[in-house]
């Protein structure tokens, strides 16, 4: 048995790739740019492309505020 509320909630964490997503589990345990590009193996340019997007779909305008929106659903 699951609310509708369940759902909508998970919408917006939804539409994080799984990429995405670890990145800002990257942020969330308080990694620097060039930290989560060494632990991913991506460049740091790329962590930045990643940390818009992430910005842009949690309706963000900083880390803790993602990292904020992201585990209250």
């Amino acid at each position: 048995f699951h609310r509708d509320e369940d759902k909508t909630s998970k919408d917006v964490t939804a539409s994080l790739s799984a990429r995405e997503e670890q990145v800002l589990q990257c942020l969330a345990s308080g990694y620097q740019y060039k930290e989560i590009a060494d632990e991913l193996n991506i460049g740091t340019e790329t962590v930045r492309t990643y940390i818009r997007r992430i910005y842009e779909k949690l309706h963000a305008r900083s880390a803790a505020e993602a990292v904020a929106k992201y585990y209250r659903h």
